[in-house]
C-alpha cells in the first residue's frame, strides 16, 4: 500500500506499538473480510435460484482456501524478500509465517506484522472471489477450490510483490526504477487482475445452455443484490482507508473519496439507465455504486474530493455502457465482472494520470500541474498486469479443465447447480410431509407451483421478473 506525502508521520519508533493504528487495522480489516459475504449475496441475487448457493459457495470457498495459502506460503510470494529478480517474494523466507507472530513494525511504523499479514489476505480472498461472477452456473465446486489455490499462487500473489511487496514496481525494481505508478488500494492488483482473469476463465470454459436464448436467465432476488452492494459499500471504507496502514489524513480523504465517487457513479449509472432505458433501476444502483467503488480504489489517497466524484461519475457511464458489449461479441459474462471490475479498474488507474495531486510520489495529473507524465506509467502498469493474468489465468482453467474437468455436464446445469453440486437448494419450493427433500425431483428446480423450471413457460416466468434486468 502507498503512503503519500499527505500522511501524518509517527514521532515514535516504528519497532513500538501503536495502539491507534493497530485498532484501527484490525477493524479495517475485518471490514475487507465482510467485503466477501457481501459479494455473495450480490452474486448470488444476481443468478437464478437453481443457482444461488453455489455462486455464495464459491465465495465461501475462497476464503477457506485462500486463508490457509496465504498462511503458508502465499504470503511470503506477496511480500516475502525478492525471488527470481523480483518476479514474487521468497515463499521459504516466512513459511507458515514463523518469525512474524510478535514482530512489530516489518511493514508499517507501529503496526504488528501480523495485522498486515491479516488485512492483506483478506485482500487476496476476494480478488479469488470476484473471479467467481464471471463463470456463474456452470463451474464444479472441487475443481473452483483448486483453481483458487493455484490463482493466489500464481497471479495475485506475484503481481502483489511487483507492485506492493518491493517487487518489479518497487523504486529499485527493473520497472519501477524507470517508471513510478500509483495504486493507493489495489485497482491493479485486485480489480484489474480478476477482471480479466473472469473473462480468460469464461472463454475456456464456454457460454452457459440458453445465453442470450431463454429469458429465465435473468436475477432472481434484487433485494439481495442491493443487500451486498450496501455490505460491499460498508466494507470498502476498510478496503481503501485502511490501505493507508495508519489513522492519519491520508486515511480520512480515502475515506472521504470512496464515499464521494460511489455516490457520483451511482447516480451517472442511473442517468444512463435512464436515457437509454426510460428507467432507474435497483439493479443498476446496485451496479453503479460498485463500480464507483472499483474505480476509485486505485486512486482514493491521491486524489482530491472533486477528482473522486468526476472519477466515480465517469465510472458509472463507462461501465454501464460496458455492460452491454458483452451481448455483441457474444462473451458470457456472467455477472459483468470484465465490465464493472476490469473496465472500472483500468479507468480508475488511467484516471490518476489526469487527477492525481503532487506529492512525493508524482508530480500531479495532466489537471494539477504536471502534464502526462503520470499517464504513461499507469498505462504501461495496468497493461503488464493484464498480460500476466490474462496468460496465467487461461493457462491454469485450460488445465483444470482439461484434466478434472472444470464445467459440470449438460444435465446437471439444467437440473440445477444447487442441487447437483451441494444437494441443497436455496428455498423450499417442494414440500413432502412438511419438509423439503431434494432428491424427489431428481435433480430438477421446481417452482412454487410445482412446475419443473425447465418446464416453465418464458411468458409465466417473466412475469415474475422486474422490468429491467442484466444477463
Amino acid at each position: 500500500m502507498n503512503i503519500s506525502q499527505l500522511s501524518v508521520g509517527l514521532a515514535v519508533d516504528p519497532a513500538v506499538l501503536d495502539p491507534g493504528a493497530t485498532a484501527w487495522m484490525l477493524a479495517a480489516s475485518a471490514l475487507v473480510l465482510l467485503m466477501t459475504p457481501g459479494l455473495a449475496f450480490f452474486y448470488g441475487g444476481l443468478v437464478r435460484m437453481k443457482s444461488v448457493l453455489n455462486i455464495m459457495m464459491m465465495s465461501f470457498g475462497a476464503m477457506g482456501v485462500v486463508a490457509v495459502v496465504w498462511a503458508l506460503w502465499g504470503y511470503g510470494l506477496a511480500f516475502g524478500p525478492d525471488a527470481m529478480a523480483g518476479l514474487v517474494g521468497d515463499p521459504f523466507a516466512n513459511l507458515g509465517l514463523s518469525g512474524l507472530t510478535s514482530s512489530i513494525g516489518g511493514k508499517a511504523p507501529g503496526l504488528p506484522d501480523m495485522v498486515f499479514i491479516g488485512f492483506q489476505a483478506t485482500f487476496a480472498i476476494i480478488t479469488v472471489a470476484l473471479i467467481s461472477g464471471a463463470v456463474a452456473e456452470r463451474v464444479r465446486f472441487g475443481p473452483w477450490l483448486l483453481f483458487s489455490a493455484l490463482w493466489v499462487t500464481l497471479v495475485y500473489a506475484p503481481i502483489a510483490h511487483w507492485v506492493w511487496g518491493g517487487g518489479l514496481f518497487a523504486a529499485t525494481g527493473l520497472v519501477g526504477s524507470k517508471i513510478s505508478a500509483l495504486d493507493f488500494a489495489g485497482g491493479t492488483v485486485v480489480h484489474m487482475n480478476a477482471g480479466m482473469a473472469g473473462l480468460m476463465l469464461a472463454v475456456v470454459l464456454g457460454k452457459r445452455l440458453g445465453f442470450m436464448k431463454d429469458p429465465n436467465i435473468r436475477p432472481h432476488n434484487l433485494p439481495f443484490v442491493m443487500l451486498g452492494a450496501g455490505l460491499l459499500w460498508f466494507g470498502w471504507f476498510g478496503f481503501n482507508a485502511g490501505s493507508e496502514l495508519a489513522a492519519d489524513a491520508t486515511a480520512a480523504l480515502a475515506w472521504t473519496n470512496t464515499l464521494l465517487a460511489t455516490s457520483a457513479a451511482l447516480l451517472g449509472w442511473l442517468l444512463i439507465e435512464r436515457i437509454r432505458d426510460g428507467h432507474a433501476t435497483s439493479l443498476g444502483a446496485a451496479s453503479g455504486a460498485v463500480a464507483g467503488l472499483v474505480a476509485v480504489t486505485p486512486a482514493c489517497g491521491f486524489v482530491d474530493p472533486v477528482g473522486a466524484i468526476l472519477i466515480g461519475a465517469v465510472a458509472g457511464v463507462v461501465c454501464a455502457l460496458a455492460v452491454g458489449l458483452k451481448f455483441r461479441i457474444g462473451l458470457d459474462d456472467s455477472l459483468d465482472v470484465v465490465a464493472v471490475h476490469f473496465v472500472g479498474g483500468l479507468w480508475g488507474t488511467l484516471s490518476l494520470g489526469f487527477f492525481a495531486l503532487p506529492s512525493a510520489k508524482t508530480e500531479g495529473g495532466l489537471f494539477y500541474g504536471g502534464g502526462l507524465t503520470q499517464f504513461w506509467p499507469q498505462i504501461l502498469t495496468a497493461l503488464i498486469v493484464t498480460a500476466w493474468s490474462a496468460i496465467m489465468t487461461a493457462l491454469i482453467g485450460f488445465a483444470i479443465h482439461k484434466t478434472m474437468g472444470m464445467r459440470v455436464s449438460e444435465a446437471n446445469e439444467r437440473s440445477g447447480i444447487d442441487v447437483t453440486e451441494h444437494a441443497e437448494t436455496a428455498y423450499e419450493l417442494l414440500m413432502v410431509g412438511g419438509s423439503f427433500h431434494p432428491g424427489e425431483h431428481h435433480g430438477k428446480a421446481v417452482h412454487g407451483d410445482g412446475v419443473h423450471a425447465d418446464e416453465a413457460p418464458a411468458e409465466a416466468s417473466a412475469e415474475r421478473q422486474p422490468d429491467r434486468v442484466r444477463t
